[in-house]
């Protein structure tokens, strides 16, 4: 059972809640020391042989009681694949307390004094999402075309010094990355010897980075250890987000196997028709449900937005699915049981980002993304509100806000204009 504290008391949304870019030069901030390895860490493997232009991959064991067995979808959507499977040493469904830290070339050569760690999203791993867009194939970077090399290469080739994690659960609870988050700033400091990190979250990664510099735990997990110079959100749902509920009819076609789906993402209802036949899947349930409980991280990021834009009515079944109930094809219980069964929103506003770490928020103006039916009640990136992902509460430095109007949420981790934001913000 996890006790919040704080300081202060088809290529679909599962996606979703994903980047990012260049920088320059940085005066090392005073009165705080190089870390050593924490020695609740462990050193697993190495990996040199690494795709996508990657340097060198290390897999570490956080070996902090707390740390557990998450669930996975049973049909297998959630398991890792690609080169990630063999970091993860042929482990399909990784324990939660293992963790991947990439090294870009240049690493302990580059001539930038802040180094800088990338948190990738949701369903997501650092290859697609800073190295190769291109990976899952077309549409799979939110455009019709893909490129081949991402934020990874263009900060490496500007001499910055970058890392980048990778989870073991691509969905996985927020709170324990968080903490996997700290880990791997530990890790860079006492490879590198220096006090502080720049950190970049996309999408849902923003949750996790956030929670960090919080100090928003488990009761068993370690606070803030103040070691973030920087910390940029790039179409982050700072505000929360409602979209699987306002839209989820069309969302669910992606989701539910009897419909054809076969994104790795969480659906609004427990029960739906397709072609006929009404069935259960308490798998891919917001809020435990049935026994399972698989998509930890993406409860957390939810937030009512229907006295603000509404809900979409065009949907099947749009009240119940909001509110909760029986409709006509499908059954749920609704947001605010998915909120009430542990949301990180209102936690993470009360906990508040230190004053000591500048923050910065990029939101994408382009709502459209390839193969999703995109987030239409307000200006979003397709999936999340702008007003959410440039949401300031409880942030106490602002460095900066800006909108790159034609990038969507899948875009924001290589789009041009979207790099030389963060470029110039991370400078």
């Amino acid at each position: 059972m996890w006790r919040i504290s704080g300081r202060g008391g088809r290529r679909g949304v599962g996606w979703l809640l994903a980047g990012v870019l260049a920088l320059i030069g940085a005066v090392v901030p005073t009165g705080q020391a190089s870390a050593a390895v924490p020695a609740h860490l462990t050193l697993e493997a190495t990996y040199s042989s690494v795709a996508n232009g990657w340097d060198r991959v290390e897999r570490y064991l956080d070996t902090t009681t707390g740390f557990k067995q998450e669930q996975y979808p049973p049909d297998g959507r959630g398991n890792q694949d690609g080169q990630r499977l063999t970091f993860f040493g042929g482990v399909k469904q990784p324990y939660s307390g293992r963790f991947l830290l990439y090294s870009a070339p240049g690493w302990n050569t580059g001539a930038h004094q802040v180094p800088v760690l990338l948190v990738h999203g949701a369903n997501d791993n650092p290859d697609r999402a800073w190295a190769n867009p291109g990976e899952s194939g077309g549409y799979g970077c939110g455009s019709l075309s893909c490129p081949s090399t991402g934020l990874m290469q263009n900060l490496s080739g500007r001499g910055y010094r970058v890392f980048a994690i990778g989870f073991a659960h691509k969905q996985g609870d927020n709170l324990m990355q968080a903490q996997e988050v700290g880990d791997a700033v530990a890790l860079i400091r006492a490879k590198l010897g220096v006090p502080q990190v720049d950190v970049v979250g996309w999408s849902k990664g923003e949750m996790s980075a956030r929670s960090y510099v919080s100090s928003v735990k488990p009761s068993w997990g370690r606070p803030y250890a103040g070691d973030v110079r920087k910390l940029i959100t790039l179409g982050g749902p700072n505000g929360g987000y409602d979209y699987p509920f306002a839209h989820g009819w069309a969302h669910d076609f992606s989701i539910w196997p009897q419909c054809g789906g076969q994104v790795n993402a969480p659906a609004p209802h427990l029960r739906m028709t397709c072609y006929g036949t009404y069935t259960a899947h308490p798998e891919f349930s917001f809020a435990p449900s049935g026994g399972y409980d698989v998509y930890p991280g993406q409860r957390q990021m939810l937030a009512r937005w229907d006295s603000t834009f509404g809900i979409d009515q065009t949907q099947q079944d749009w009240y119940t699915t909001y509110y909760g109930g029986q409709g006509f094809y499908t059954e749920g219980g609704g947001i605010q049981a998915a909120i009430d069964a542990g949301s990180l929103i209102a936690p993470l506003h009360q906990a508040g980002v230190p004053a000591s770490v500048t923050t910065y928020l990029l939101a994408g103006g382009a709502p459209s993304v390839v193969g999703i039916f995109n987030e239409n009640r307000a200006p979003s990136d397709g999936v999340v509100f702008v007003a959410s992902a440039l949401d300031t509460t409880g942030i106490a430095t602002v460095g900066g806000t800006a909108l790159i109007t034609l990038a969507n949420h899948l875009q924001l981790g290589w789009d041009g204009a979207a790099s030389a934001q963060v470029a110039g913000w991370l400078n």
